[in-house]
């Protein structure tokens, strides 16, 4: 007869044993195959850098309209997207200008997307909604319920599904401000040393983009699109705009005010932005000593429920013991 394995709190501990060990090794693999599929950040961005400059290349050679269709290509289900919109009369225009905003923002260049996302806000909570509708109400998944907790989990579910697409931009947003806001300060000064050393600024964008391109991708991107713009363009202007229209933040929005006045006025530009580059520094190290700041208070919680009763177990674990050997008289003097 086998010997039954030990249990703790009744469940099998080789079962959990070999359960975690299982995970572990699926971990070791995940991990190898990041480690060993590592890809350079800049190829996609390069292969949409060069789409863009091939559109706008397209909008100044383009002679006639049939030259025009074959370099611009429509999206068929983005057409489709937008005839049924259309026709439910639920397509406005300002949705769709804030939509593509948000996804440039977002750091998505298509702008037909703008479709899917509106359209998205419109079938999801069908869909979502309408399965949790049946589910709750129509199977009678939650017979204990009340019927205040069976309409709260309905209208969240409808409210989460129309927020869905906007949660999803919105969150990819701030990931990119936030990596864009980590580089700036390095690409302003590096764009103060190509103004000092002579180049103009599309060819200090070009450099600041590839001497930057692999540290802080999303920032090379965007400086390789402004750089692309300025030599395409007619208006320089409208370059810089581009750049503060594609990110949200208003430290980029400064920059983009300090160029736009250095090209209409003439003035110095390697000063002004040697001094925003320090103003963004001291910035950074401002929100750098308060995240250093809100630690103690945010480790208070995990002191007190884990590392605490482990040191106290450590501590006075063996003193309890001695203890209870002592009063249970299996001491070592008995």
């Amino acid at each position: 007869m086998e010997p039954a394995s030990p249990k703790i709190l009744g469940v099998d501990v080789y079962y959990v044993a070999t359960l975690l060990s299982a995970c572990a090794a699926a971990a070791v693999m995940f991990a190898m195959y990041l480690a060993l599929s590592v890809r350079d950040p800049m190829t996609k961005r390069v292969k949409a850098l060069n789409d863009r400059r091939e559109q706008l290349k397209a909008g100044i050679t383009a002679s006639t309209s049939k030259r025009r269709a074959k370099l611009v290509q429509k999206n068929e289900t983005a057409d489709r997207l937008r005839g049924i919109l259309s026709s439910l009369k639920v397509l406005q225009d300002e949705q769709v200008k804030v939509a593509q905003q948000k996804l440039l923002q977002a750091g998505i260049r298509k702008k037909e997307w703008a479709v899917a996302v509106i359209f998205g806000r419109m079938a999801l909570p069908i869909v979502i909604g309408g399965f949790m509708l049946l589910y709750v109400y129509g199977l009678d998944a939650f017979p204990t319920w009340g019927p205040l907790k069976k309409y709260g989990l309905v209208a969240v579910t409808f409210i989460m599904s129309y927020k869905a697409p906007d949660i999803y931009l919105k969150n990819k947003i701030t990931k990119r401000s936030q990596a864009i806001q980590k580089g700036l300060p390095d690409a302003l000064d590096l764009l103060v040393i190509c103004a000092e050393a002579g180049l103009t600024v599309d060819a200090a964008f070009h450099r600041v983009a590839k001497e930057l391109g692999k540290a802080y991708p999303e920032l090379g991107e965007e400086c390789a699109l402004t750089a692309i713009e300025l030599g395409f363009l007619t208006d320089r202007r409208q370059a810089f705009e581009n750049l503060a229209h594609r990110v949200a933040l208003d430290a980029v929005k400064g920059v983009v005010t300090t160029m736009i006045q250095t090209e209409k006025y003439g003035t110095p530009l390697a000063s002004a932005l040697r001094v925003l580059s320090a103003e963004f520094r001291n910035e950074r190290m401002m929100r750098a000593e308060e995240k250093a700041a809100r630690l103690p208070a945010i480790m208070t919680v995990p002191l007190i429920l884990f590392i605490l009763p482990v040191l106290f177990v450590v501590i006075l674990g063996p003193a309890a013991c001695s203890i209870s050997d002592a009063f249970s008289g299996g001491g070592p003097g008995s």
